[in-house]
């Protein structure tokens, strides 16, 4: 599928491991046809979310491969490109598209903190390997860098970064992208709880950690901001508000994990040096899902009305 299908809610899909940690294929494609059963625009595999680093290679291309074969092209699937070495992530970038994926999410290399014209360097390189379209991860307080506007601009010769998924916590950075580079990249929201914040703005979608939970009063929320009901929005927005904050915390895979597992859509297991939640933590991530699940808006075809 093309850049055109790329709007809408877009959850990074957790990878679903069995009681020995290995991944479990029929797991992980049961809460991917889910999402997309559930009405979901498109899928984002093995992002920070779907534990790519927590993933050796072999795997990594089997669960793609899973993931592709659950979506049966009924929506686009978008696939994590997370590597410590810029040769590691061409390899893999060269891999997906014979394997099935619609397009790359392209992430800075792990661990070292490049300067700009590294940067720069790796995103060429792997866009070089593949003729996918790709978005662009900017998260700069989970990777220490950031993808400056002046970046942006250099990179608007290569056709294939078409996208760029902004985690910033300012919003006010998909004004700076649009005002500096128009309409050049797609812009989509990519932190739970500015989603809202940065749709009015200009984001033409949103990668969503919480929609694994609640896909659809995701979706709902998505559908009232498209309507230009914003008041339908704000009920809903301001009611999820308490969960979408877990995805700027640090364990936000435990927790949206956690939060799968309440709402009966997936398990809470997760790989090394992550552990599931544990004891006050666990409690109170729990309890504000559960409370979530209690208090949902109730979602009607032309309304939305607060619990």
């Amino acid at each position: 599928m093309g850049i055109a299908a790329w709007r809408g809610v877009f959850p990074a899909a957790t990878t679903q491991f069995a009681e020995d940690f290995s991944v479990d294929h029929a797991a992980t494609a049961r809460v991917v046809d889910n999402l997309v059963t559930d009405g979901v625009h498109g899928i984002v595999a093995m992002g920070t979310v779907g534990e790519n680093n927590s993933l050796k290679a072999d795997e990594k291309r089997a669960t793609l491969r899973t993931i592709v074969d659950a979506v049966a092209g009924r929506v686009p699937v978008i696939t994590g490109v997370s590597e410590l070495t810029t040769d590691l992530a061409v390899a893999y970038a060269r891999d997906t598209a014979e394997i099935g994926a619609d397009g790359l999410m392209l992430l800075p290399a792990m661990v070292y903190v490049p300067q700009e014209h590294e940067l720069e360097a790796h995103i060429r390189a792997v866009a070089a390997a593949s003729h996918l379209p790709i978005m662009l991860y900017n998260n700069p307080p989970a990777y220490r860098v950031s993808i400056s506007i002046d970046l942006l601009k250099r990179l608007s010769d290569v056709e294939t970064l078409v996208c760029i998924k902004e985690s910033a916590p300012d919003p006010r950075r998909i004004t700076d992208i649009i005002n500096a580079c128009g309409d050049r990249y797609t812009v989509f929201a990519g932190l739970d709880d500015v989603a809202l914040e940065e749709l009015l703005l200009g984001a033409k979608g949103w990668v969503s950690g919480l929609t694994n939970a609640f896909p659809k009063e995701s979706i709902a929320l998505w559908e009232a901001f498209e309507a230009g009901d914003l008041d339908a929005a704000r009920v809903i927005y301001r009611w999820f508000m308490p969960l979408l904050h877990l995805d700027a915390e640090h364990d936000l895979v435990q927790s949206i994990k956690l939060a799968e597992a309440v709402m009966e859509r997936g398990s809470e297991r997760v790989r090394m040096p992550r552990m599931a939640l544990q004891g006050e933590r666990r409690a109170q991530v729990a309890a504000m899902v559960e409370r979530a699940r209690d208090t949902r808006p109730l979602l009607l075809k032309d309304t939305v009305i607060a619990h």
